[in-house]
């Protein structure tokens, strides 16, 4: 038996060049710590590591638990082939938001201190639980895939028997932690720029969560279908586009509606940079609400993917502008991510591309009937697998 190299191709080579760079940029904050290798001060503590990697990667791994709540608290068993692969691109997303911790937290290996020290009046005390049980949760939900793979039938039914506690859990944390993020920057209502402050932070939070989590839906099912061959599932990805659209309208309507009632429509007259990253992002959000609300973009698989792409991209820019461009009005600082900063964002964003394509090749992501229809001729008392994000 012969060994055959990879062959070797343009993204591998990028692909290769991004972790050898994340790699050495995870040496030099090792070695030289925050203020030797990022731009962060104590005026600017945080940067592209908390903006991106964690309130991003929270925001994007919202597919699971938005899929769950409609498939099973719902019940619209339609939707279930997408089911898996939100999972684990949930699951992913959430160990790569601790990895994204790691980096920003000035002593890393004091991670554990909030299991054990309460401080229970601390958002962060929220939102460091929550990150944890959730964690714990996608954990449970994502062995079943294992299981399948290894023939593990016993610790399969035990996942399957509490399968329903864990899913309401699944949800609920995942609410509690969605807008808790929000709710983390309702202690700096001088310091947040009046575009993006507002008591209903943590309501926004939640409701954008749901939007990107149905379009990371869209996003991750175009690519896989064309990774791995199979056939892309359009008129169930259409209809997702349809709530995606309308779960759109409902937050610009909440957040428009917000800002009459402060009264800051008066700062877009104002002709400064967090203007006009405002806009974008609202354009970002706009055009494809408008686009998804037609038949005919939607049933186009390109139209569809780029409606999804948008809106992805719109969220980042809203998470963005909270968590930096929203904060450097109020400090007076600029702040400008260091090469290294970047370099261990593209190496997580690259790692977890990765990793969902080795699992997505070789556990049963998506074969999800299959394995329930012979789960159920073996014993039909037990009730259908259950996963949740």
């Amino acid at each position: 038996m012969t060994l055959r190299m990879p062959k070797l191709t343009v993204w591998r080579v990028i692909f290769a060049a991004i972790m050898l760079a994340g790699l050495y940029a995870t040496y030099l904050r090792v070695f030289y710590g925050l203020g030797g290798s990022t731009n962060l001060s104590d005026k600017f503590p945080w940067g592209l590591w908390i903006g991106f990697d964690v309130m991003c990667g929270v925001a994007l791994a919202a597919g699971g638990f938005t899929l769950v709540a409609i498939v099973h608290i719902f019940n619209i068993r339609t939707y279930h082939p997408v089911l898996r692969p939100a999972i684990l691109t949930a699951f992913l997303g959430y160990q790569l938001v601790v990895v994204g911790l790691l980096f920003d937290l000035g002593r890393p290996d004091r991670l554990w201190h909030p299991l054990v020290m309460w401080n229970p009046h601390s958002v962060m005390f929220e939102v460091a639980w929550c990150v944890t049980l959730y964690s714990i949760v996608l954990f449970l939900e994502f062995l079943p895939m294992v299981f399948e793979r290894f023939g593990f039938h016993r610790p399969l039914a035990w996942i399957h028997k509490i399968s329903v506690p864990l899913m309401i859990l699944g949800v609920l944390l995942s609410t509690l932690h969605q807008s808790s993020l929000g709710t983390l920057f309702l202690i700096v209502p001088e310091k947040e720029y009046p575009l993006w402050y507002t008591p209903l932070l943590p309501l926004l939070f939640y409701v954008s969560a749901i939007a990107v989590g149905l379009a990371m839906t869209i996003f991750e099912s175009w690519h896989s279908s064309r990774a791995f061959g199979r056939a892309l599932e359009l008129p169930l990805l259409a209809s997702l586009g349809r709530v995606l659209a309308v779960v759109m309208s409902v937050y610009l309507w909440i957040r428009f509606l917000d800002m009459a009632h402060r009264g800051v429509f008066g700062l877009l007259k104002i002709p400064r940079i967090e203007t006009w990253l405002f806009f974008l992002e609202i354009g970002l959000m706009v055009v494809p609400t408008i686009l998804l609300y037609r038949a005919k973009v939607r049933m186009r698989p390109g139209a569809l993917y780029s409606c999804a792409v948008m809106v992805v991209f719109s969220f980042i820019a809203n998470r963005l502008n909270v968590g930096i461009t929203g904060l450097e009005a109020g400090s007076g600082v600029h702040y400008i991510p260091k090469w290294s900063e970047a370099a261990v964002t593209l190496a997580i964003v690259a790692a977890g591309f990765a990793i969902f394509r080795v699992f997505a090749h070789y556990f049963p992501v998506f074969e999800a009937h299959s394995h329930e229809s012979s789960h159920e001729t073996a014993d039909s008392k037990e009730e259908d697998p259950v996963a949740v994000g």
